[in-house]
């Protein structure tokens, strides 16, 4: 489980997250939403380690990060997969190469063993013999693939995914929501994505936060947030023709 508590954090007198408490627990998919400005980015840097709260902690499986030496924190990260927005591929290396670099940077494993490793994730995100292609030889879906392949590489604890569908079709979107939960199903990991898609909220929203101005203003499921009374939300979800017929079946 990964606990958040209480943290807050400033950019000079910009005060972006007020004091934000949660919980993420393995095996489920929790979603972070907001407009923009909202604190979601800020918030899951903080739970990478990318940022340190200004005050509160974040405690991973009742490890707390404040009390962490640095030593602690570099073995942490090693427990973490990041799924960033755009995949951040190196477009000069092969599919191989940028799977094969956390075994790489991590591991002491041999060219064999971290072959092997990197053929069973590139089979489990169903992409094989693809190896020694290049990012730009890819489709947009295909290369979110790989981004999620080099994510679990290392077998991680936590996945964490800023705007995974960020640039795909619906039809895509949904093949890659549905995969980063049954990855998240199987391996039973801890994972926490940040996305503006309202359809991602609907397909694997077990768990969502929606944050307002750093404030966390709502907490819910994919199976409440159409009948929530908070208006900041429906505001948020409703914002497209789309939505309010959503609206109009749930509430049936």
């Amino acid at each position: 489980m990964i606990e958040v508590k209480n943290i807050y954090k400033s950019f000079g007198e910009n005060e972006v997250l007020k004091g934000v408490s949660a919980t993420f627990e393995k095996g489920n998919t929790s979603l972070i939403i907001g407009t923009s400005g909202s604190g979601k980015t800020v918030f899951i840097k903080c739970l990478l380690g990318l940022f340190i709260p200004d005050k509160g902690d974040i405690l991973y499986d009742g490890r707390s990060y404040v009390a962490m030496s640095t030593r602690e924190k570099r073995l942490l990260r090693q427990e973490m997969g990041m799924v960033f927005q755009g995949g951040a591929l190196f477009d000069s290396e092969t599919v191989e190469d940028n799977i094969m670099f956390p075994l790489k940077m991590f591991t002491e494993q041999s060219k064999e063993e971290m072959l092997e490793r990197v053929n069973f994730v590139l089979k489990r995100v169903r992409l094989e013999n693809v190896n020694q292609k290049y990012p730009a030889e890819l489709s947009g879906g295909m290369q979110k693939r790989v981004a999620i392949a080099r994510a679990i590489v290392m077998n991680p604890k936590y996945l964490f995914c800023d705007e995974p569908n960020s640039g795909l079709d619906p039809k895509t979107a949904t093949i890659i929501d549905n995969l980063i939960q049954e990855i998240t199903d199987e391996y039973q990991m801890i994972t926490v994505i940040n996305t503006h898609d309202m359809n991602s909220v609907m397909e694997i929203g077990e768990k969502i936060i929606f944050l307002k101005n750093g404030v966390k203003e709502w907490e819910g499921s994919d199976k409440t947030i159409f009948k929530t009374d908070n208006k900041s939300v429906t505001n948020f979800v409703y914002s497209s023709n789309l939505f309010r017929k959503v609206r109009e079946v749930y509430n049936k």
